[in-house]
């Protein structure tokens, strides 16, 4: 592993340990950050033309709901941060962030999300409080229409870890993780799935790596309002879980896409709020934890 990498590892859990109120600022500094670019647009051809082809982009592309936990095919540009609860027989983990953040359109088609360490909080004394690993993910769309024409979309995205996290919290190697993202859209139904592999930069035998698959089924109820159902699986290969499969349930609910501002005629508002619950209830008698309510909330803009 580089030197470089090392000293950045080491510094990264130096400081988030020693500042217990990092991850919350860091969030928040990026919101902010987001805000002030879009207020300060109108001064700023950089900006004007950065919208015009984040705007470009998702143009041709349905307009669904983003899933609870089912990764969407869509390019998006925005913030989003998730609350998670997990019971396992151990007792409780709250995850604050979800490894979720940034998401923007640095070019055509393609979307970057930088997403800060998350942080888990355990009821169980017995296993320390800490930040988990940081991640970046690049999506790219292959084929996109609306739902004024074919109703689909065909994107490819890769994600990575880095080994951040402290007191058994995060990986102990960087891991990527390769995803094909498929959706279909019938009227108000829509259909999402994708598949993926994690697969450890190093120490596969004590990790092993895992096949994921997630779909998600979702019903346009209203204008703002999303049902949704969603099956996500993993599959365990190599390492102490090889051959074991973990399955859960999730309905949920999502209030999509509200405007902050009364847009001019003819217009969208710049910027735009989302938020969804739901629950993951597990199906499959192996489990690393029984169920998780999730709370997620987004900014668009």
């Amino acid at each position: 592993m580089p030197h470089h990498f090392l000293e950045f590892n080491v510094t990264f859990r130096s400081i988030t340990t020693s500042h217990p109120k990092l991850l919350r600022s860091l969030y928040l500094g990026i919101l902010l950050f987001g805000l002030s670019c879009w207020s300060h647009a109108p001064a700023q051809s950089f900006w004007t033309r950065y919208q015009a082809r984040a705007e470009a982009t998702q143009v041709n592309q349905p307009r669904w709901a983003t899933p609870l936990v089912t990764i969407n095919a869509h390019i998006d540009q925005g913030f989003r941060a998730d609350f998670v609860r997990q019971t396992a027989t151990n007792g409780t983990t709250w995850n604050y962030g979800n490894s979720k953040g940034l998401q923007l359109i640095p070019f055509a088609r393609t979307e970057l999300r930088i997403s800060p360490p998350p942080f888990f909080n355990h009821s169980n004394s017995a296993t320390h409080d800490g930040f988990g690993d940081i991640a970046f993910r690049l999506k790219y769309r292959v084929y996109g229409s609306n739902e004024n024409h074919h109703n689909a979309i065909f994107s490819f995205a890769l994600a990575a870890s880095i080994p951040t996290g402290k007191n058994g919290n995060g990986s102990c190697c960087a891991i990527v993780t390769p995803t094909l993202l498929l959706g279909k859209g019938f009227r108000k139904l829509a259909i999402t799935t994708n598949a993926g592999g994690t697969l450890p930069v190093s120490n596969t035998a004590g990790l092993g790596r895992s096949i994921v698959w997630n779909n998600a089924v979702q019903y346009h109820l209203t204008k703002y309002v999303w049902l949704e159902d969603e099956i996500n699986s993993t599959f365990y290969k190599g390492s102490k879980n090889d051959g074991k499969q973990q399955t859960f349930d999730t309905p949920g609910l999502i209030v999509s896409r509200i405007p902050l501002f009364h847009a001019q005629a003819g217009e969208t508002s710049p910027l735009l709020i989302s938020f969804g619950i739901g629950e993951q209830i597990a199906l499959t008698h192996f489990k690393t934890y029984d169920h998780s309510p999730i709370l997620s909330t987004r900014l668009r803009f």
